[in-house]
């Protein structure tokens, strides 16, 4: 399982004219069913998404892809968890 982090950085202003396409891009990842869950980092810091069921080579080639990314609006970073206990409400994360 992955965190990723997708924090805003130099070139931030371009956010706008991107977000169609990389809410295009998130919405792939749910449908190819690598993307469990994706939201914002408060304060207005940029975004995070929780991945699975994909190698972390396939992940980062993912990543490349985001608009944001590509343009520089946030910068990445990739956190790999092994689950070692969850709650049940998550035990499909233990395989």
């Amino acid at each position: 399982m992955f965190v990723v982090t997708l924090k805003f950085a130099e070139n931030r202003a371009a956010a706008a004219s991107l977000m169609q396409a990389h809410n295009d891009w998130i919405r792939r990842g749910f449908e190819d069913g690598v993307f469990l869950t994706v939201g914002s980092l408060q304060p207005g810091l940029g975004g995070a998404v929780v991945a699975d069921g994909v190698e972390r080579a396939a992940l980062e080639a993912r990543l490349e892809e985001d608009p944001f990314v590509a343009e520089g609006v946030v910068s990445v970073e990739i956190l790999e968890i092994t689950p070692a206990r969850t709650d049940a409400r998550l035990a499909f994360l233990m395989n």
